[in-house]
């Protein structure tokens, strides 16, 4: 699974595009993971939504992740679910998901992160890395330090989520990050494509230069 650039579809950010058409146009700027985050659709339209973005990524082998919603996920045919520290406990999702299935957790803490992945976690994603206005209540972000703590005591892959622009990938790379999961830096852009294929440009060259 290659996590590098994963990017999490937002509405409000996009202006005006829709979450179908954010996913495409971040896939053509070479998104690894497309994420649909939407706090205030229906279930029934959660659905509908995720059916649409499952064939755009079904097109280009783009991982599809739902958040927050096992539920709609499994609906969807989506390929894995996000959850939230005050969503439903990963031990619990893995019992229901199907065979497969992709759980990744956010965490803000190693004693968080150890227990994600001893619950099935397949990658964690420390969150808010730096402060985010895309999430005001994530609240302050916790640093390279942390996610290299993280990585130091878990074998999944760790994630960097929250205030992630150019200026500070090279940090988190170099932190042992396995990709950077965006909002604003992509979907707020004003090309879409551009944003993503820089930005995927980016983690590549830091990465190439990270010490094995």
């Amino acid at each position: 699974m290659n996590f590098e650039l994963y990017i999490i579809t937002d509405e409000n950010i996009g202006r005006e595009k829709t979450h179908a058409e954010i996913a495409q146009l971040a896939i053509a700027g070479g998104a690894d993971v497309i994420q649909l985050r939407d706090k205030s659709c229906s279930s029934r339209d959660l659905i509908r939504i995720g059916r649409t973005v499952r064939e755009i990524t079904r097109r280009s082998s783009t991982l599809f992740i739902i958040n927050d919603r096992l539920d709609v996920a499994v609906a969807c045919g989506a390929d894995g679910v996000h959850l939230g520290q005050g969503d439903m406990r990963t031990d619990v999702a893995r019992q229901i998901a199907p065979q497969g299935f992709i759980i990744g957790v956010s965490v803000s803490t190693v004693d968080e992160a150890v227990r994600a992945e001893r619950e099935g976690a397949d990658y964690v994603a420390l969150s808010p890395t730096f402060s985010t206005e895309s999430k005001p209540d994530a609240g302050p972000g916790h640093g390279p330090y942390m996610l290299r703590e993280i990585r130091q005591n878990v074998s999944v892959p760790v994630i960097a989520i929250g205030g992630i622009h150019r200026g500070n990938v090279r940090e988190v790379i170099a932190a042992g990050a396995a990709g950077v999961a965006v909002i604003s830096a992509v979907v707020g852009a004003e090309d879409i494509t551009a944003a993503a294929r820089d930005l995927k440009n980016l983690i590549r060259q830091c990465k190439a230069r990270r010490p094995p």
